[in-house]
């Protein structure tokens, strides 16, 4: 593997982009949006809440309607699978006197929202399914929003951004308190669309202050690339010999580069390169090469800057020397599945030994790599439920149906066929 990639732009803060730019008024100008469905399920719930989203050439706009200028939707919204999505649009609807009701597929709809509805039911939203804390839910806000003191239960950047962005619509100063620090591109994003946010410690834990009756302004917002999408691309590179890429624009937030930090312990050859900031957020060129690798302990405190990538670190860990010990998994249990049980369940089809106990996934690896090729089913872990899994008569069938198809077209290898 060689040569030089671009990801696509990071999910995180294209949600966040495209609600501030909601939120704001005049124009807000997005390059570089992951137009995944997660995304573009918030792009849709934006326009059913009256704001203008529309594709230009390489880029989006958003007409924003200003800080409590949404409107009541004519009908359901739809976040598919989209957790994030989802939780930071409660916080945004949390400030409008109108009743919105949130559906999302099977899998979203077993995801748990009662750490997200605790603190906005404290600010004055009313759920209209008492006692539930799964979609379908119907939430009605009001334009008196309460502000609160919150001290967040878990390492949850959701909860956090949820209640921030909500607290924009309060009549006072709204602050969320975590004991252990995660993303902050809602912190970041807030403040690039001038909202007046203040961070301080206090006694050990960080202490993140916004001002309600906020006027925020459009901006614009040059999404970086995504961070656990080249995780995928970078420990390709870690194991095939004589490999060299260079992935280009990828976001370096601190709060997003424990699998980065992880892969320096155990000895790979990476750096970032031309560092730089794009719209608030520290971006850079990762440089990888192939590299022998060695087992460590990732401490539970890194988990909030590194919780996507954990599922490909295991996979990487099938190729160290040792044993690698990852620690405080236990939010990957909560995700769009069981992502702790079900990579353990992929490595083990895969001749890796792999033990999962409590939140800890252990991983003895080897220069060797994965014993023998398995399959296992994803789970409608990528919005995919409801379609039957693949077998392995399937894939071999598919894979016949598709030689025979091939077998009657000439093309150049190299060909781009659709």
């Amino acid at each position: 593997m060689s040569g030089h990639v671009r990801v696509p732009g990071d999910k995180s803060i294209s949600h966040r982009a495209l609600m501030l730019g909601a939120l704001a008024t005049g124009r807000t100008h997005i390059t570089g949006l992951l137009e995944g469905e997660d995304v573009l399920n918030t792009a849709k719930a934006l326009e059913a809440l009256g704001t203008p989203v529309r594709k230009l050439a390489g880029s989006w706009e958003v007409l924003g309607r200003g800080v409590g200028g949404l409107i009541e939707p004519a009908r359901a919204i739809d976040y598919g699978n989209s957790g994030t999505g989802l939780r930071l649009m409660m916080g945004v609807v949390a400030g409008h006197g109108m009743r919105v009701r949130f559906v999302g597929d099977p899998s979203l709809s077993r995801r748990p929202m009662g750490r997200i509805l605790e603190p906005l039911v404290r600010m004055g939203i009313e759920v209209e399914e008492v006692g539930r804390t799964t979609l379908p839910l119907t939430l009605r806000g009001t334009q008196d929003l309460m502000p609160i003191e919150y001290v967040t239960p878990v390492a949850s950047a959701q909860i956090k951004s949820a209640v921030l962005l909500a607290g924009l619509h309060a009549s006072g100063a709204t602050t969320v308190i975590e004991r252990q620090a995660t993303r902050d591109h809602t912190e970041r994003m807030l403040r690039h669309f001038g909202a007046r946010l203040t961070v301080a410690e206090r006694d050990g834990a960080r202490a993140i202050t916004v001002a309600g009756d906020a006027e925020l302004e459009g901006r614009t917002v040059n999404v970086p690339g995504d961070p656990s999408s080249a995780a995928f691309l970078v420990s390709a590179a870690l194991i095939v010999p004589g490999s060299e890429i260079a992935i280009e624009g990828v976001l370096v937030n601190p709060t997003r580069t424990g699998f980065y930090v992880t892969l320096a312990e155990m000895g790979a050859d990476i750096e970032f390169c031309n560092e730089r900031e794009e719209g608030g957020e520290p971006v850079a060129d990762i440089l990888v090469r192939h590299s022998r690798l060695k087992g460590v302990r990732v401490p539970p405190a890194r988990a909030p800057s590194m919780i996507d990538e954990y599922p490909v670190l295991a996979c990487l860990a099938a190729y160290a020397e040792g044993e690698t010990r990852m620690e405080g998994l236990a939010e990957l249990k909560v995700k769009e599945s069981d992502r702790l049980l079900a990579t353990a369940a992929g490595l083990a089809a895969n001749g890796v030994p792999a033990q999962v106990d409590g939140d800890v996934l252990t991983v003895a690896g080897s220069a060797l790599g994965v014993g023998v090729p398995g399959i296992r089913p994803g789970h409608g872990d990528a919005g995919h439920t409801g379609r039957q899994e693949c077998t392995p008569v399937d894939v071999a069938r598919r894979a016949a149906a598709i030689d025979r198809i091939l077998s009657h077209c000439s093309l150049p290898v190299g060909s781009e066929v659709q």
